[in-house]
């Protein structure tokens, strides 16, 4: 007899529908996962996806990868893990606020970046580079490089030895869909969408004032009278601005004047402090490091460990691009001075 205080799974999925607005994305009508597996007994199969993608190597690589810094000194800029974590605390919010599955949105959340390269934008610019390259005289090889491509290939294929976590249709599309132009069919995907873009317009600005890259005098006027002085004011505007202005649509989205404060933010951000000097002053290293890493084991597959080498020479492209990419700053730092610098020049 079942104990009336546990709640099952059953029950889980039961309540979603007693307490969700009609239009979420309800874990007993997701369209499955490639191979079917049994139910568990506690958890809805969007928790399990959720709980998977936590356990996964990719997820823990995170806390090593940059964000938009590379090896900055000190100890709050972000990683790719604390952004993660802030894109999903976002993404909940605005779900919980709406009557979504926050379930749904949390594993979309956690997964959305973990095809990210080393070295942030810049390592994901390198292989991108260096893969259109070799398309152009080889059809075979993939046509350049696109982190949420890779995100969707880790959960898929490279995860679990190879199996992939077998994750869900809803959060696999969320995960591809968090950007480029493919938008998420559940609402749920579309808010993680959008909150990738609250988090890091406002987090990066945090960041490059620490590093001293930028003062906050210098940030353009109109976009904070609408949004807010402080980093906090501006997150909760655009997230209450994103629950009222979705409450009555069939698409998640902002008001006019919120969307073009965060856009102006944002193009400001590309041309003040992505773009500029002092916090990219590393950049060209970095792009180096990828590409001699990718051109040297692409050369030598035999350098590859063992698991990972292509089972035949058609595979070989995708297989260093898996590992490159796979690789965190300090652990690519390490692989390109134990094969490029001599050893008497270590200290």
């Amino acid at each position: 007899m079942t104990n009336p205080s546990i709640k099952t799974r059953e029950t889980l999925e039961a309540e979603e529908h007693l307490r969700l607005s009609v239009r979420a994305a309800f874990a007993d009508e997701s369209r499955g996962r490639a191979n079917e597996i049994a139910p568990d007994p506690y958890r809805t199969d969007y928790q399990r996806d959720r709980d998977r993608i936590i356990h996964c190597k990719a997820f823990r690589r995170l806390s090593h990868k940059t964000q938009v810094f590379l090896a900055p000194e000190g100890d709050h800029y972000r990683t790719r893990l604390t952004h993660t974590l802030e894109v999903s605390q976002i993404s909940r919010s605005i779900s919980r606020a709406l009557g979504l599955n926050e379930d749904l949105t949390e594993a979309i959340s956690l997964g959305h970046d973990l095809g990210h390269t080393p070295f942030g934008h810049t390592g994901e610019s390198a292989l991108h580079e260096v893969l259109q390259r070799l398309a152009a005289e080889d059809d075979s090889a993939p046509k350049g490089y696109h982190h949420n491509e890779q995100s969707l290939r880790i959960v898929e294929r490279l995860e679990y030895e190879g199996k992939g976590l077998n994750l869900t249709h809803e959060v696999r599309d969320g995960i591809v869909g968090h950007t480029g132009v493919l938008v998420p069919e559940t609402l749920e995907g579309q808010i993680v969408r959008i909150a990738d873009r609250i988090a890091y317009v406002n987090h990066d600005i945090d960041d490059a004032i620490r590093a001293g890259v930028l003062d906050e005098a210098e940030l353009p006027r109109m976009p904070l009278q609408v949004l807010g002085v402080r980093g906090a004011q501006r997150i909760t505007t655009m997230i209450n601005d994103m629950i009222t202005a979705s409450a009555d649509s069939d698409v998640i989205r902002m008001s006019p004047e919120v969307w073009d404060g965060m856009m102006e933010l944002r193009a400001f951000l590309f041309q003040n402090v992505y773009f500029s000097e002092r916090a990219k002053a590393e950049e060209p290293k970095a792009h180096a490091v990828v590409q001699a890493l990718f051109l040297h084991y692409l050369a030598e597959p035999d350098d590859l460990p063992a698991d990972e080498r292509p089972t035949e020479p058609s595979l070989a492209v995708q297989a260093v691009v898996d590992y490159v990419a796979g690789m965190t700053d300090r652990f690519a730092i390490r692989e390109y001075e134990r094969l490029f610098v001599p050893r008497k020049w270590l200290v």
